[in-house]
């Protein structure tokens, strides 16, 4: 009699493992289109442009893209795609008729250090969120920069004048437009002035706006542009995760949870004690810059602790409301003094939340 077979033992192939959903703060290019289209549109306005210091963000979005991609390529991602956004950093770093531009060279030299030292932070601290990453990154690159700049033929000096010398140039060509489009419509000009005799001083006044301006860019630059650049990264790794599939490390957060390291504070202490001191006279720009980057951190910090209690979008409408004020003549005043207590507002609550933690607190007393 024969015996039953035995049940098989094969099993059956196993699936390939499933892609991991999109974190939900990654799902979606709305906000981020239009954080972009902010990032990229802002630095073309006069004033602004008088202020930052690199008034082509593509050259600091695109390199640092490129960086993700490269890192993501890696931990497993397409080749295709880091390989695009090479070919395309590349492209943008050395493409256009002032390639011997001293200004360009050093925007050109900074965006290419900070993606390199971002990629390298992000290949080897796997761990970190991205705030870590971005500060570490922007260590790195400003050590860089001052050891180049020690033993480089280009001085600190040398940067201060070319920076100098190039907000001048972009207030002139500013000028310049303003000037060719009154003297396009002289006809239209006097009318307008005639109805409006306020109008006729608006030349003038803008050039003495654009100059002030100016100053403050000059000897501001360094924390200027490393907040732009700090903007520029974050905006390359929400794009990047929107692309690619293979992860750098955690999903950027929203607003209302950002947060940072509370011995950051030392920033604003330093930057306090070279101002107020008689004997660091000299340092006073350092603690200038200190205090203006630190100040920002502490309001975006600030700007989180507003999001979480406010209802959500309060905040976007209210700030979607304001820059649209101000490109009108009499509200601009308005919206202007807005955004500076605003502003105040949040410095004051995000340095508060060093200490009050006034998110945990709300937590603690939901019931």
């Amino acid at each position: 009699m024969t015996e039953p077979a035995a049940p098989s033992t094969v099993q059956p192939p196993a699936a390939a493992p499933a892609t991991p959903p999109a974190p939900a703060s990654e799902r979606g290019w709305g906000k981020l289109v239009l954080a972009l289209a902010v990032f990229l549109i802002l630095p073309t306005l006069p004033q602004f442009r008088a202020l930052v210091p690199v008034d082509q963000p593509m050259l600091l979005f695109v390199p640092a893209l490129a960086a993700c991609a490269v890192v993501g390529w890696w931990a497993g991602g397409r080749v295709l795609l880091a390989l695009a956004w090479v070919a395309l950093a590349v492209w943008v770093a050395f493409a256009g008729p002032s390639t011997r531009d001293a200004f360009q060279n050093l925007a050109r030299g900074w965006s290419l250090v900070l993606a390199g030292a971002f990629g390298l932070v992000c290949l080897f601290g796997p761990r970190r969120t991205f705030f870590p990453r971005a500060l570490l990154a922007l260590v790195v690159s400003l050590g860089l920069s001052l050891m180049m700049s020690v033993v480089g033929p280009v001085t600190g000096e040398q940067i201060s004048r070319t920076v100098r010398e190039e907000l001048t140039r972009r207030n002139a060509e500013t000028m310049r437009t303003l000037n060719d489009f009154i003297g396009q419509y002289p006809k239209q000009w006097n009318d307008l002035v005639e109805r409006v005799p306020r109008i006729g001083q608006l030349p003038a006044e803008t050039e003495r706006q654009l100059g002030t301006i100016a100053r403050a860019g000059q000897a501001l630059y360094p924390s200027l542009l490393a907040l732009e650049s700090i903007v520029a990264l974050a905006l390359a790794w929400s794009v990047y995760h929107r692309l690619a599939r293979a992860r750098l490390g955690p999903p950027l957060g929203l607003l209302k949870d950002f947060r940072f390291n509370d011995q950051l504070v030392w920033g604003l202490i330093v930057g306090l004690t070279i101002i107020f001191l008689p004997t660091l006279a000299s340092a006073r720009i350092v603690g200038r810059n200190l205090l203006v980057f630190f100040a920002a951190l502490y309001a975006v910090r600030g700007l989180g602790v507003l999001s979480w209690f406010l209802a959500p979008g309060a905040l976007a409408i209210s700030a979607t409301v304001g820059f649209a004020m101000l490109f009108w003549p009499v509200l601009n005043a308005i919206a202007a003094l807005g955004f500076m207590f605003l502003g105040i507002a949040a410095f004051g609550l995000g340095l508060g939340d060093t200490w009050a933690d006034w998110r945990s607190r709300a937590r603690s007393s939901t019931p």
